[in-house]
């Protein structure tokens, strides 16, 4: 079987951060574990490189664009290398082929009959880069970007038939109920669209925005960065060119935040239904990480940096945090506090602390690495199925369950007294009862590799030479 993962491009006007970590981490923990099941797996991040933030951040650094998208999409791949992000492509929307890709997709939406023009006046927010109309406004300002003045624009554009598509969009969703994940984002769509759909602009003049894909046909337009951006899904395994590839890979599940549900969920659905494609398998919606209850800003001083976070505890202490202590579903509140505290007892504590002492036992005591049984490496249901729903947290939970219950082994049968002991029968109870938790540890470390691949390859290998491995969660 073929499975196709896909974060949202990160917009490369600023810095990686804890967010985009967070997407990221996910994407891959899908991924790993997809490949450990045996599935043929695909992963694609990369960066959304076009668009009116892009060109006013590369002009207020005295820089050329395509200068100043480099040198962040070098930043965005170092950080996702740093993440241990097993990707399979890293695409950027100024390479050549997305660009192509990107106009044969215009082509085929227009052969369609969906792509117009027009002289409207909308109110534009620049921070989301999207229309917005008075019912998604918050005091006359865009609640997502409550700094910025909304501008007023009045310009003759290219605008794709949205509202053609309300009833075939409806239908989808009524009739694959998990399209998007969790449900009160399927019921926030499903709303939305039904209210009635809007034609959307879709280029901006080249005169007044020259950065961005051209249009074919007219070169006095450049296509707008979401409709451009989004095609990167299909462009990333190589269409339109390679079909066979194409076939194999698509559709994708896709991940996004709250704040990409309508472009993910409705714009781009109905794109694809215009350039005749098949939709998105599915699409998991996830929430905001706030800090002591309100959005991470520099001038709260709450910002809290994932590099310094992977430097101070290591890459998988900030891979476990994001998984298991943010709620996949809702906005979750992280602190350099609880971070910590997370760290301590879960892993250095707890994890830590068993594969240490039980190795301890196994290298003193066992005279040969165990054999391994398939029961060893099979993974408990309840696992699987947290992670066949994006429950990242739940699935973390059943392993660190595994973890509690291989301590409460060790506190009751003591087997680090009983293998002192001068009775023979009672040291080879606590010889087998020491093989028996390093089978568990071999099942935990088997759970724990998509989610934590340095950690759980650092206990395989201790296990395979039957020795205690230096400190896997040094105490900081």
């Amino acid at each position: 079987m073929s499975r196709y993962f896909t974060t949202t491009l990160p917009y490369v006007n600023a810095d990686p951060h804890l967010g985009h970590a967070l997407e990221f981490v996910q994407a891959d923990f899908l991924a790993r574990a997809a490949r450990m099941r045996g599935e043929s797996v695909f992963l694609n991040v990369g960066t959304d490189e076009h668009g009116a933030k892009i060109a006013r951040r590369a002009a207020e650094e005295g820089r050329d664009p395509q200068t100043y998208v480099d040198e962040y999409a070098a930043r965005f791949r170092t950080f996702a290398d740093r993440l241990d992000i097993s990707y399979d492509s890293f695409i950027r929307t100024t390479e050549h082929h997305h660009e192509r890709a990107a106009q044969a997709f215009w082509k085929r939406c227009e052969e369609a009959g969906d792509i117009y023009r027009a002289t409207y006046e909308v109110k534009y927010c620049v921070g989301c880069e999207l229309e917005k109309t008075d019912s998604e406004l918050v005091d006359g300002r865009c609640p997502l970007h409550p700094n910025l003045e909304l501008e007023v624009r009045k310009e003759e554009n290219y605008y794709f038939r949205f509202s053609r598509y309300q009833e075939a969009l409806l239908a989808h969703y009524a009739a694959y109920q998990d399209f998007v994940v969790p449900a009160s984002r399927m019921r926030e769509l499903t709303s939305f669209v039904s209210a009635g759909l809007k034609d959307f602009s879709i280029s901006r003049p080249a005169e007044k925005l020259a950065w961005g894909v051209p249009v074919p046909g007219d070169q006095t337009h450049v296509m707008y960065v979401w409709f451009d951006a989004l095609v990167n899904y299909l462009s990333a395994i190589g269409w339109p060119e390679d079909e066979e590839r194409f076939a194999k890979w698509w559709p994708a599940t896709q991940l996004a935040g709250k704040d990409n549900l309508r472009q993910q969920t409705a714009m781009w659905q109905a794109m694809l239904l215009s350039a005749g494609l098949p939709l998105s398998r599915d699409i998991f919606i996830h929430g905001f990480i706030t800090s002591g209850g309100q959005k991470m800003s520099k001038s709260l001083g709450n910002v809290i940096d994932p590099m310094r976070i992977a430097e101070a505890y290591g890459v998988d202490a900030l891979r476990y945090v994001l998984l298991r202590h943010v709620n996949p579903y809702e906005d979750s509140d992280l602190t350099e506090e609880s971070i910590r505290e997370y760290y301590t007892a879960h892993l250095a504590n707890g994890l830590g602390n068993l594969v240490a002492r039980v190795m301890k036992l196994a290298e003193e005591h066992l005279p040969h690495p165990i054999e391994i049984t398939e029961e060893d490496e099979t993974l408990d249901p309840a696992y699987t199925a947290a992670l066949d729903h994006f429950r990242f947290n739940e699935a973390l939970d059943v392993v660190f369950k595994l973890v509690a219950e291989a301590d409460e082994f060790m506190a009751a049968k003591t087997p680090y007294r009983g293998i002192k002991s001068g009775d023979a029968v009672v040291r080879e109870g606590a010889r087998k009862d020491i093989e028996y938790l390093v089978h568990r540890l071999w099942n935990i470390a088997t759970h724990l590799s998509p989610a934590l691949p340095r950690t759980a390859a650092a206990i395989l290998s201790a296990i395979r030479k039957n020795q205690k491995p230096e400190n896997l969660f040094p105490r900081v």
